[in-house]
């Protein structure tokens, strides 16, 4: 199973989406660079609208958010099954819904007043469910963060399945820049390294100490966030039980924990 294989590497290596040179610092205007790296329906390459919609399953159970549909990689889809080096793009992190997003999803549905009006930034965004979930809620902008550009169409494709307007991605490694003034950033699962943990930590502390930002983080206890220096300023906010339906695909994990980040 090579979807497998890439998820277990994920587990103890580290996202790709977030490689280690966390040196860009650019520190243009974030509205500009936004509509720079951003997807639109129009502008989904007509080949790669083809090969995603061919090679994805449209997903609506078996997690905590049926009210969102989602294309992602399941056991039904070819690349699944076949060799690695048989898929065309970047390894499709973005087609896993992963347990730190479906808790983060969840938890803005069951609370709509948590994003509700406000700017939305959704960082490491993957298929794009927590986004979704924030537009769903009320938020007055929402703004998905992933630099896989696959994963940008992927979202495209993921809004149109839940009848919103597609969201603007931004596809460049925020980690460390200056994002400006947002209301609320949400991240789930993005803990996988020391080194992207600890310099996680430090900018997200750096962006609520300068804007006041309220942070969300979805995670379902992975070795790299509960051993953080970040634990000691982190207040639970909600747990939820994974569904029990493919355990394998979270690496031993039966819950997800949402966590607001109070430095």
């Amino acid at each position: 199973m090579v979807f497998l294989g890439w998820r277990r590497l994920l587990h103890f290596c580290g996202r790709a989406s977030f490689r280690k040179d966390l040196k860009q610092k650019q520190r243009g205007c974030l509205v500009w660079r936004c509509y720079r790296g951003r997807a639109s329906g129009r502008h989904v390459d007509p080949e790669l609208r083809m090969f995603l919609e061919q090679n994805t399953e449209i997903i609506d159970s078996g997690n905590l958010t049926p009210e969102i549909r989602l294309r992602l990689l399941t056991p039904n889809c070819r690349f699944w099954h076949d060799k690695a080096a048989l898929w065309p793009y970047g390894e499709p992190y973005w087609a896993m819904y992963w347990p730190g997003g479906q808790g983060l999803s969840r938890y803005l549905l069951d609370n709509p007043k948590v994003a509700q009006k406000k700017k939305v930034l959704d960082l490491g965004s993957g298929c794009g469910a927590t986004a979704i979930a924030a537009i769903l809620s009320g938020a007055s902008q929402v703004v998905a963060n992933d630099i896989d550009p696959v994963a940008g169409a992927a979202m495209v494709l993921n809004c149109e399945l839940n009848n919103i307007d597609p969201i603007p991605v931004l596809t460049e490694n925020l980690i460390g820049t200056d994002i400006g003034k947002w209301d609320l950033i949400v991240l789930g699962d993005m803990f996988y390294s020391e080194e992207l943990a600890d310099s996680l930590s430090e900018w997200l502390k750096k962006c609520i100490q300068d804007y006041k930002t309220e942070l969300l983080i979805g995670d379902p206890g992975r070795p790299y966030f509960v051993t953080n220096r970040i634990q000691r300023m982190l207040h639970k906010v909600s747990e939820y039980a994974l569904p029990k339906s493919s355990p394998e695909e979270y690496n031993g994990s039966t819950k997800t924990v949402i966590w607001n980040y109070q430095p």
